[in-house]
């Protein structure tokens, strides 16, 4: 980005200066000029490099040297030559920082690569190639670390390498070497010819003390030898070393699997809130060296300096760089681009780090172009300030410092408050019997050093906020519930100590609802919720829920069902925590809810059954039949019913579903090389679903489902065919089914069967009755159910079973619509329970006022039942509650129902 950004001039913008003030500016290049005059004409007319030439131009120039001595002098002057380039464009305003930054990283990547392969074939010509014990040959990989990884190497700098190879085994030769004795050898050579001092001066310092174990650690390690160590003593700052890490040289494909072999050691499955903190360490640390060493006027450690750009950007990765493969990038300005999409930096604060970003890199590479020298601090002596102000495009040194603490200004706002440096770990810990149990029990003493300083830290915050609630005492036992459970996992303690916002959102939402106080505890991993309360108000709609999903399951590989499930379960508990949120500050109506709730259910079902349907065709083709004589794709489709198919469904609710598919004729077969009947294949697709659905996992279970409103009840066919399911409703089913088949509708499958679905839905509930047997039997089903599972208690009142509640409204409309929908087909249009009182109005059956009153009833106890739900409380209210709705539903029913 160049020009303007949000109206203030970019402070990178390209300055054009004469020869005259381009050496003025580097000794370096005084002195590397005065030994090859022929190279300041070949800079002044150079061209930006294509991607890979300056790769390939170097291997070209080092394949064929003969000797060691030659190797030593033609990569020193490979690397001046370059660097001069490089200083020339970089000063005379012919390149921007990026081409400045990435053709010095690539000058390191070639002359890595090429020094590596001349060493690995001097050495294999005396022992033979290595081998895996399996016969495959093998080569380096060698990562670059730091700046180079993230291909924005300094002008002058050391290189920072970790060396791996990809297996065991021996080389081929007379005289064999093992594996790693060769690889190690490999790499002393290579770092030999880069960092030996000779009359030319070095290539590069390279520095192998991040690898494992450091300097006491093996040169070269496999790449079996590398997992192991991360994974068993892989400490934290190494996986933000990790982060940049990039293959830059050897066996590119070997390297490609080795770096997916340690991703799940940089960038954990699910938000580590720890990264916050262990960062912050970091950085207290190299600020205590830097103000040890005075380094006040460092560019890059100083405040607002190049780290705390880069602290501020990684803390994002090593955070939600596992569930956001957006974010694992190597390249810091890539990193800041995709936290502006991902709404993780504002627009102003992207638009700040990444003007200082350019400011600041600049400054360092002019201030390493002056001597060749690696060093990030300004100039003591004038004479050098005023190049240095000069080459940035100023007139004097204080117009540029005052730039300068601008931009660094800016930065150190951003990163106080990503890090939240301005929480107070001292507070004194508050007197409160509660809090006072917290810290004598015995999980408290069983807690990391680490765990116990977060929790002390957010104890006194989370005191402050309960205090002001409504209910301080028991906000702050419902908020320990939680805690408690997390405080082992301390990455969520800091967290919320850490963000006060999220603290108050959670401290809320803990005070007005028990069901999210035990979901909290349940599911600590959706208490990243609470960090961005625009969001968490606001609910996604169907489209954007199906496309949220589809999203997420695009991140993680297919064929890992464990992770499919998981990653389904976390989707579903963030959706409905979002709704439940809206729902308890008022931003969601009643209907809007159970529409949400429904939502999200539709979305998991139709990701679920695109998951298990792409897993089974993969291996036994998809399911066809033949019909005269033509060849076709069998369709299938989940059929909801009950408050699935009404669209009302309710925080913990069942999904009523059942399965249906349209195979008939000849050939029911799938086409794949493994052939199954279709019976078989479905039968196992719906199995599949519902095992996907109901297992318990860590992240619990998506929903618990009753397929028992299928033909023939639990004694029919898990999966039935379409003209199966018709006959059966036309011929055997009961009245009861029919009500059920009301509050029916396809939730998701192919177009084909859904409108065909409908079609039998239609003929089936249209089909002439006779009213006064057909009102006996619902009022007879209805009084059994009222004695069955009525309340036998007259002092309370269940909202959906008793007399007057939500099942007797539910049994009015369907007794009306059965019985009328013959003269009325357009009764049926609908399956949920409001729009179908709308239809018996509009067709003529039911008074307005009653039929209004009679869905402000049902609105009224689906709401007291949704607030109940909320705070983990059955359906049951006092009798004196809701008369005026019951005595609306008991005289419709007697109005209705009781007729002679």
């Amino acid at each position: 980005m160049s020009g303007e950004y949000n109206g203030r001039r970019t402070s990178h913008a390209r300055t054009t200066m004469s020869a005259e003030a381009i050496l003025s500016a580097s000794l370096y290049l005084q002195h590397q000029l005065a030994r090859h005059p022929n190279w300041q004409a070949l800079c002044a007319t150079s061209q930006p490099y294509r991607e890979g030439e300056l790769f390939q131009t170097i291997a070209a120039e080092i394949r064929d040297i003969p000797d060691h001595t030659t190797l030593l002098h033609v990569v020193r002057d490979i690397r001046h030559r370059e660097s001069v380039r490089i200083a020339w464009r970089d000063l005379s305003g012919m390149a921007e920082l990026a081409e400045t930054l990435r053709t010095t990283s690539d000058l390191a990547d070639g002359l890595v690569d090429a020094v590596l392969h001349w060493c690995y074939a001097e050495l294999s010509a005396k022992h033979g190639i290595p081998r895996s014990r399996d016969g495959a040959p093998q080569q380096l990989v060698i990562l670059g670390m730091g700046k180079l990884g993230g291909r924005e190497l300094n002008f002058s700098s050391d290189i920072d390498l970790i060396f791996a190879f990809p297996e065991k085994g021996d080389t081929d030769g007379k005289r064999s070497l093992d594996n790693q004795t060769f690889f190690t050898r490999v790499g002393q050579r290579l770092i030999g010819v880069l960092g030996q001092t000779t009359a030319d001066g070095v290539a590069y310092r390279v520095d192998m003390r991040l690898r494992p174990f450091g300097e006491v650690g093996a040169l070269a390690l496999s790449f079996d030898g590398m997992e192991h160590y991360y994974e068993t003593h892989g400490r934290e700052w190494e996986r933000y070393a990790l982060i940049k890490a990039r293959v830059i040289a050897g066996d590119q494909a070997s390297g490609a699997e080795l770096m997916a072999r340690l991703r799940p050691f940089v960038y954990r499955r699910y938000l580590d809130y720890g990264a916050v903190e262990q960062l912050r360490d970091m950085k207290a640390m190299i600020n205590r060296e830097a103000e040890r060493r005075g380094k006040y006027q460092d560019v890059k450690l100083g405040t607002g300096g190049i780290r705390e750009i880069e602290f501020t950007a990684q803390v994002f990765q090593l955070m939600r760089g596992g569930p956001v493969p957006e974010l694992r990038q190597c390249n810091l300005l890539l990193t800041l681009e995709a936290l502006l999409v991902q709404q993780l930096l504002s627009e102003e604060e992207y638009g700040v780090l990444h003007l200082a970003y350019h400011f600041l890199r600049r400054t360092e590479n002019r201030l390493q172009m002056w001597h060749d020298e690696q060093t990030h601090s300004l100039p003591d002596k004038s004479e050098q300030q005023a190049s240095l102000a000069a080459s940035m495009g100023f007139t004097d040194w204080e117009r540029f410092r005052t730039e300068l603490n601008h931009h660094q200004q800016g930065v150190s706002h951003i990163f106080q408050r990503v890090f939240a440096l301005e929480t107070d770990a001292s507070r004194p810990m508050p007197e409160h019997p509660a809090i006072q149990a917290l810290l004598d029990s015995r999980l408290y003493a069983s807690l990391t050093d680490t765990g116990r300083s977060r929790l002390k830290r957010l104890l006194p915050a989370l005191l402050d906020v309960c205090n002001a609630t409504a209910t301080p005492q028991d906000t702050l036992e419902r908020c320990l519930r939680v805690v408690s459970k997390i405080a082992p996992r301390s990455g969520y303690i800091a967290m919320l100590a850490d963000n006060p916002g999220a603290l108050d959102q959670f401290v809320r939402l803990v005070s007005d609802s028990l069901w999210i106080t035990s979901e909290l505890t349940l599911h600590p991993i959706l208490l990243d919720q609470m960090l961005d309360p625009h969001q968490l108000y606001a609910p996604l709609n169907r489209e954007e829920l199906g496309a949220a999903l589809r999203l997420e399951l695009e991140r993680i590989d297919a064929n890992d069902t464990e992770q499919v499930m998981e990653r389904l379960r976390q989707f579903k508990q963030a959706q409905v925590l979002r709704t439940a949120a809206a729902d308890i500050t008022g931003v969601l109506p009643l209907m809007k809810v159970s529409d949400q709730l429904t939502w999200v259910a539709e979305a998991v079902l139709e990701e679920t059954q695109r998951h298990v349907w792409e897993t089974m065709t993969a291996q036994v083709g998809v399911p066809c039949y033949q019909l005269e004589g033509l060849t076709h794709q069998a369709g299938f489709a989940i059929i909801g019913y009950g408050k699935l198919g009404g669209l009302e469904l309710g925080y913990g609710s069942d999904l009523d579903i059942i399965f249906l598919h349209d195979s008939q004729g000849q050939a029911q077969q799938t086409n794949g090389n493994k052939v199954l009947e279709n019976a078989v294949f479905y039968a196992r697709f719906a199995q599949k679903i519902i095992h996907t659905l109901t297992t318990f996992t860590p992240a619990g279970r998506l929903y618990e489902t009753d397929t028992r409103l299928r033909p023939s009840g639990a004694s029919g066919l898990l999966v039935s065919s379409l003209n199966a399911f018709r006959t059966y409703q036309q011929e055997k089913a009961w009245v009861w089914e029919h009500q059920a088949l009301l509050r029916a509708r396809v939730v998701t499958g192919s177009a084909s069967l859904r409108a065909q679905f409908e079609q039998v839905r239609h003929a089936v509930l249209c089909q002439p009755r006779d009213k006064a047997a057909l009102r006996k039997e619902v009022s007879t089903m209805r009084q059994k159910m009222w004695e069955s599972v009525g309340s036998k208690d007259a002092s309370v009142f269940n909202l959906k079973k008793d007399p007057g509640g939500i099942t007797d409204i539910e049994f009015i409309v369907q007794f009306l619509i059965l019985a009328h929908a013959h003269e009325h087909p357009q009764l049926v249009r609908w399956s949920d329970n409001i729009r179908q009182l709308e239809s018996l109005h509009q067709a003529g059956i039911l008074p307005e006022v009653q039929a209004e009153a009679l869905a402000d009833a049902y609105r009224s106890l689906r709401d007291r039942l949704h607030e109940l739900a909320l705070q983990e409380q059955g359906a049951t209210v006092e009798a004196g509650q809701f008369a005026r709705e019951r005595a609306v539903v008991q005289a419709a029913w007697k109005e209705w129902m009781l007729q002679v």
